[in-house]
């Protein structure tokens, strides 16, 4: 059985994106085992403590390194991602002994999907800038460029903290959830990045 590890870019507890990331759970409907990344408790990066790894930061690398794939459901912050992200991001990017290039790091060829749920723009900025981050030539993640899905949250959302998505945005996740298991099962290289074509 494949491995799809959530990671939700909001710490909130009933947060949109963690709300998109149980319906696009509930879409993959045990065809993969999901599981949803804690990391509350990395710390800010600091290369004063970055040796030895600190307990939390080397869980979570186990937990990627662990997966078939990584989807990532993320709100937009100032037309970017959120911080709690980056900061994950950039520890699963360090070394993983002081001065050691050449071990592959735990997101290395990793297939990614990216989605998100937020305001007007519905998360564009942010994924966009997920993407370039993402395929750095040291972070060599295979991101599904597309199909993605964005969530332009609504007026009701914000008064009842509940999402709810249209027809259409219920459509584009089933799309994307589709696509991504295909992704996931495929024993081809580079898939997913491939679709930038």
């Amino acid at each position: 059985m494949k491995k799809i590890l959530f990671i939700v870019g909001s710490l909130r507890k009933n947060s949109f994106n963690r709300q998109l990331a149980q319906m696009a759970e509930r879409l993959i409907d045990g065809r993969a085992i999901v599981e949803y990344l804690d990391f509350q408790d990395v710390p800010m990066i600091d290369q004063d403590a970055e040796f030895p790894v600190p307990a939390s930061v080397a869980a979570v690398r186990d937990k990627v390194a662990a997966a078939d794939g990584l989807w990532i459901f993320s709100p937009e912050y100032n037309h970017s991602y959120p911080g709690c992200l980056k900061n994950l991001i950039d520890w699963l990017s360090r070394p993983v002994a002081p001065g050691d290039l050449k071990t592959p790091l735990a997101v290395n060829g990793k297939k990614v999907a990216l989605s998100g749920a937020g305001g007007g723009g519905a998360t564009v900025k942010c994924r966009e800038k997920l993407v370039e981050l993402l395929t750095l030539p040291f972070i060599r993640a295979d991101v599904m460029v597309r199909p993605q899905t964005g969530i332009s949250l609504g007026g009701e959302a914000w008064t009842t903290d509940r999402l709810v998505l249209s027809r259409e945005q219920e459509d584009a996740l089933k799309r994307q959830t589709e696509a991504f298991l295909d992704c996931i099962f495929s024993d081809s290289q580079n898939l997913c990045v491939s679709e930038k074509s």
